[in-house]
């Protein structure tokens, strides 16, 4: 029996067709590789207004910018004085404080909770008028108290110590989402863009809208828009500026313009710290 299975598989395998030879391997041939073009590196943005480095950098000891906050209390203490310090500014994380805003303030999003100062206090103060509401010219006066501290800010030492601290708010600029850029030229160009906001000499009508917009009568809660289009468009640092008052914005932007022409030529004649 063993035998004969095993004849009867020998004649199967024998009488069956002979297997069709498997084809022949394709030729592949060997094609040499494109030219890659080297593109050359991205070139360094361009600074506008370059920070001395003579008056910035590591000889001066600075600390990690998330150990900072001790140094900047001490620099602004010896600058402003401790009372105007405490009065005004909120240290902790205050370099990624003070860059997010100077860099919000150019936009239409300015997180109050992100502020190196402290808001000013009450609410807007407005006064009805035949055919809607105005800011009213006594709202200015929340603002006082923060244009005195402002007005008293030595301006040459300040720069100074800006120019002394540049790389902890370059590293924080950087650290925001912006690296490879140049934090003291966005600071221009911040600055430029607030000195262009209008000097309106009628009183600026707003209207009080509820959270989702609608305009509601006047009571407790909501929120004043402009009622000028334009106005409203206008960047959260130019509505600070519109809101305060005429007078103290001409205040703070002569604070600014002597600012930037010590700032944009990145150096300023030292003095004691």
């Amino acid at each position: 029996m063993v035998i004969a299975a095993a004849g009867g598989g020998y004649w199967w395998w024998s009488t069956r067709p002979a297997p069709t030879p498997p084809p022949a391997p394709p030729v592949i041939r060997q094609v040499a590789p494109a030219a890659v073009e080297q593109l050359p590196p991205p070139a360094a943005p361009a600074i506008s207004h370059p920070v001395d480095s003579g008056t910035s950098g590591t000889r001066f000891g600075l600390p990690p910018l998330d150990e900072s906050d001790a140094y900047f209390k001490k620099a602004l203490d010896g600058l402003l004085g401790r009372k105007a310090v405490t009065s005004f500014l909120a240290l902790d994380g205050f370099a990624r404080r003070f860059v997010a805003t100077i860099n919000n303030l150019g936009t239409d999003n300015t997180a109050a909770e992100l502020w190196p100062v402290h808001r000013t206090a009450g609410l807007l103060v407005i006064d009805k008028v035949a055919g809607g509401i105005v800011i009213s010219d006594r709202n200015a006066e929340r603002y006082t108290p923060f244009i005195r501290f402002v007005d008293a800010v030595d301006t040459q030492r300040a720069v100074a110590l800006y120019l002394r601290i540049y790389p902890l708010f370059q590293r924080a600029y950087e650290d925001l989402g912006f690296p490879g850029k140049y934090f003291n030229d966005r600071v221009v160009e911040v600055i430029d863009h607030l000195l262009a906001t209008p000097n309106l000499t009628e009183p600026i009508k707003v209207k009080l809208v509820a959270a989702d917009g609608i305009s509601r009568q006047l009571g407790p809660g909501g929120l004043y828009l402009f009622v000028d289009p334009a106005l409203e468009a206008s960047s959260s640092g130019q509505k600070i500026l519109l809101r305060m008052g005429r007078a103290n914005a001409s205040r703070l932007k002569a604070k600014l313009t002597n600012i930037r022409a010590l700032i944009a030529k990145g150096s300023v004649a030292r003095r004691s710290q």
